[in-house]
């Protein structure tokens, strides 16, 4: 075990109440230097969102920004510059978990699945994940959901195939969660109102119910994560020091118990602001211009 894990170890789970936030900047940074599992990849600028055109250079830029500190990297979408994402993830010896946006158009969902299946044939999809939320959203009739991941797990059988929605739909829905190869379970404490002090119990909690809904299949946590900034949610509140609490958290479970987790997110996405209040845009480690939070 390096210092830098055995100090993790000794701090990690305790009161952090006590802690001005220079000592849990201090704290965060070993956490970060000691590498995570996973991260979600945000990939718009400042002055994009989903429907704009992503370029190769932005991927590369914030790429090379995370590659010291990740394992694999989650991507959401299949067109409009992020098929392109997996592959230079790969270049940097990074693995991919590639996700297929499904939404309400038809015609958008068909290419998405297209090039999913391009991408992992390409040899650049070490896990795919057939839509993220759909169920939650109502984008989709549970059987239309079924009917595309049957068919991507035809076209891609020797690759892990699943769906990404919140923990408890794998137990609403037993007929997807049977037909998945893994379980991608969305896990958030701060959007269930739990304060910041109970959070980690009541994510393993999450973990654990999706496990059971699994029935022995393996369960990955496709997000998770805390925002810097925003208006309090319940007994949830944003902050930089909760930002940071959640983080080094969630990364000594993983570390500790072999979670496999995927961090929400590299970067702060100011165009969620809109579809999820001003908490929406502060959820990254980066900010928006790219520059480490804490």
């Amino acid at each position: 075990m390096s210092v830098r894990s055995g100090k993790i170890l000794a701090l990690a789970g305790e009161n952090f109440a006590n802690k001005s936030t220079k000592e849990l900047a201090s704290l965060f940074s070993i956490t970060l230097e000691n590498g995570m599992h996973g991260i979600g990849f945000s990939p718009y600028l400042e002055n994009q969102s989903p429907g704009d055109i992503i370029t190769e250079e932005q991927i590369r830029r914030r790429m090379e920004l995370i590659k010291p500190y990740v394992k694999w990297v989650r991507t959401f979408s299949c067109t409009d510059g992020n098929e392109h994402i997996p592959r230079i993830a790969r270049e940097y010896g990074i693995k991919t978990l590639v996700g297929a946006w499904l939404g309400t158009d038809d015609k958008i969902n068909a290419q998405e699945i297209k090039n999913l299946i391009k991408i992992a044939k390409d040899g650049h999809a070490d896990i795919v994940a057939v839509g993220n939320e759909v169920m939650y959203r109502g984008d989709l009739s549970e059987i239309e959901l079924i009917d595309i991941i049957k068919s991507v797990k035809n076209a891609l059988p020797e690759i892990p195939v699943g769906y990404v929605d919140a923990y408890y739909e794998f137990e609403k829905r037993p007929k997807i969660t049977e037909v998945c190869d893994v379980i991608l379970a969305n896990c958030y404490p701060f959007w269930e109102g739990c304060h910041i002090d109970y959070s980690l119990v009541y994510m393993k909690d999450m973990y654990q119910r999706a496990l059971r809904a699994g029935k022995g299949k393996k369960v990955i946590i496709s997000e998770a994560g805390w925002p810097s900034k925003g208006q309090v949610f319940h007994g949830a509140q944003p902050s930089y020091e909760n930002a940071m609490r959640y983080f080094i958290n969630t990364q000594f479970w993983s570390k500790e118990d072999g979670i496999d987790i995927f961090y929400f997110s590299s970067f702060d996405e100011p165009w969620k602001i809109g579809a999820e209040g001003d908490v929406g845009a502060y959820w990254g480690l980066w900010d928006k211009n790219e520059t480490l939070k804490y």
